[in-house]
């Protein structure tokens, strides 16, 4: 190759590489986002690929109590109370006087490092007292409602224990993980749980393979563990030991008076999560059975998929959000806004549709799998409420980084309508029932939650509606 060619194809690969950029800008793309949309491209081809195991290796009753399980767990969301995100925009505001140092410890404004401390030495505490309440409680709990199950010819019992003990360990490491994605350590956060997920993910596989059965959530569980806990000791050892033993010299943020007021708001948006996200499978398996809850989880977590693409640019932009607002940089907040509304949007509803075409295809062509999912009409309605539900996340998001909450109202109104309408419409006319009410319920509330944000956005901005 002569000395021309060289400097053609040099000249190339730049012209590529600034393309491949300046697409990334428009689109809000940088290291956080790109690990973040790298897990969700994971998960989109990592969903089949357990759907398919699943099926294969479990009967449709196991199938069932294997969905259940994660439905039930995530009634930690009561022992949590929404304190996580609370640390994380607390801690995204006096991050914006500090920095992380030659020797990884924590360097800065004396003031806002000794808040910092205060907050790190409250979220250790609060989910310590979570953790332990999360494993006795779910224990329990868990134990009584799947007694109550006419289906007896699984042994659910020991594998329901060990996975409460392992969701109750890494119920405490959200601490961790709010802190870091507070102080915009976004980057590093999300590279290591792309790997994080793509470690469980394999070994879940392998452990279906193996005939693990309802061991699987636990051993995935406990790998997500021991993957986490390298990453900590070896990035942010130093990190933390700079927070958790700095002595109380200077001002503390007080949990009583500057978070509780912000964190009971977000506590009932998290009950109404639960209400949202994981109340449809345990309504399905009282009064269905397990084989209907099975065809129900199993929907859900391809449903599921579709929110956390839109989120893959949403949550790692939430510190983002808190410094620009304890900075009054509003003007580049509403761009970054709009230009995450458009993109979180459009994904959405792309990935939605590609969902739908594969549950219509399996149904067309009759496919086994098909049998284990739910028939294409309630998997619709889920999507398209599912695509409102992600747009109404991040106006939410959007808000909280001023430390408000004003879609309270909201939240418990949906708590309750939710609630009602998937136990009445579940119990009389199961699966479909609860995907219309469900959509019926986010296309009735969609435009209150516009005019709320549209109200509170100009008010915490001086009166401002540019």
């Amino acid at each position: 190759m002569n000395g021309s060619a060289i400097e053609n194809t040099q000249t190339f690969f730049m012209n590529l590489k600034i393309r491949i950029r300046s697409f990334a800008h428009r689109m809000e793309i940088d290291r956080a986002v790109l690990y973040a949309l790298l897990a969700r491209v994971w998960g989109l081809a990592a969903s089949p690929v357990t759907v398919l195991l699943i099926a294969a290796k479990f009967t449709p009753t196991m199938q069932g109590f294997y969905y259940t399980f994660g439905s039930i767990l995530l009634l930690q969301t009561f022992a949590e109370l929404g304190i996580g995100v609370a640390i994380t925009q607390f801690a995204s505001h006096e991050w914006a006087n500090l920095r992380i140092g030659k020797n990884r410890t924590v360097e800065g404004d004396p003031n806002s490092l000794s808040r910092l401390a205060s907050l790190v030495q409250i979220a250790f505490k609060w989910y310590f007292i979570a953790a332990v309440i999360a494993i006795v409680g779910l224990s329990i709990g868990g134990y009584v409602f799947f007694s109550q199950s006419p289906t007896q010819n699984v042994s659910w019992k020991l594998p329901w224990i060990s996975l409460c003990v392992f969701t109750g360990i890494n119920l405490f490491t959200i601490a961790i993980w709010s802190v870091l994605e507070g102080c915009n350590q976004i980057s590093n956060v999300y590279y290591w749980r792309f790997f994080q997920r793509l470690l469980s993910n394999l070994v879940g596989w392998g452990a279906i393979l193996l005939g693990a059965d309802l061991w699987t959530a636990s051993i995935m569980a406990f790998a997500g563990i021991i993957f986490a806990g390298f990453f900590l000791r070896r990035d942010y050892w130093e990190f933390f030991k700079t927070l958790l033993l700095k002595k109380s010299e200077g001002p503390r943020i007080s949990w009583r008076t500057e978070i509780l007021p912000f964190q009971w708001r977000i506590a009932v948006d998290w009950v109404y999560s639960y209400f949202i996200l994981s109340l449809f499978t345990p309504v399905i398996f009282y009064y269905n059975g397990p084989i209907i809850a099975g065809q129900m989880g199993m929907t859900w977590s391809l449903v599921s998929v579709l929110s956390t693409t839109g989120l893959a640019w949403v949550l790692p932009r939430v510190p983002q959000f808190g410094i620009l607002v304890a900075q009054k940089r509003y003007d580049e907040m509403d761009r970054l806004f709009w230009r995450l509304m458009i993109i979180v949007t459009g994904s959405t509803i792309l990935v939605g549709a590609a969902i739908f075409v594969l549950v219509l295809g399996l149904n067309y062509f009759d496919h086994f799998l098909a049998r284990r999912l739910l028939s294409p009409l309630p998997t619709a309605l889920f999507l398209i409420a599912t695509i409102i539900y992600t747009a109404s996340g991040l106006m939410a998001v959007y808000l909280r980084a001023h430390k408000k909450e004003p879609f309270l109202f909201i939240s418990i109104l949906l708590v309750v309508l939710v609630g009602l309408s998937t136990w009445l419409l579940g119990k009389h006319y199961s699966v479909l029932g609860i995907a219309a009410g469900y959509l019926t319920i986010y296309v009735m509330i969609f435009p209150i939650t516009v005019f709320v944000w549209r109200h509170w956005r100009i008010k915490l901005h001086g009166g401002r509606n540019n």
